[in-house]
């Protein structure tokens, strides 16, 4: 059974390590908790897809304002789990969270897909996202 759960505390966060090391195999657990105590502050949240008590999918997300678009949602680092690309995780992500910055009175859902990934660009596209800009990043340390 297809469960969809929204996360705001740091030990529901924690559990998900295993899907946030798709996407960052290096984290362990003192990497994200020390990232995720400087985000929950910031309204930093997170949604997941449960299939039978296992996470198979999962989007953070942030709630701000900004001069160019005035209040915004901003799906941060989605991930489905491998064995469960294709089979509409992401479309339940987005579509939820989407329907969660209606409600909250946001003008825009905004994210960020690194340059070669072609396959989100395709996902988002076909979603209704569309480029507005570029997202310039100055690395100050070498990572």
């Amino acid at each position: 059974m297809i469960q969809l759960k929204e996360l705001t505390t740091k030990a529901e966060m924690l559990k998900q390590l295993p899907l946030i090391q798709q996407l960052y195999p290096d984290f362990t657990i003192q990497i994200y908790a020390d990232l995720l105590d400087e985000m929950l502050p910031n309204n930093y949240k997170q949604v997941i897809i449960l299939e039978d008590d296992n996470s198979i999918g999962l989007s953070g997300f942030w709630v701000g304002t900004k001069l160019w678009c005035g209040k915004y949602l901003e799906l941060d680092n989605v991930i489905v789990h491998p064995n469960h690309r294709s089979k509409g995780i992401g479309k339940l992500l987005t579509e939820y969270l989407n329907q969660k910055a209606v409600e909250m009175g946001c003008k825009v859902v905004a994210l960020d897909a690194y340059t070669n990934n072609f396959p989100a660009h395709k996902f988002y596209y076909n979603h209704g996202f569309v480029p507005k800009g570029f997202h310039f990043v100055k690395f100050l340390e070498e990572k």
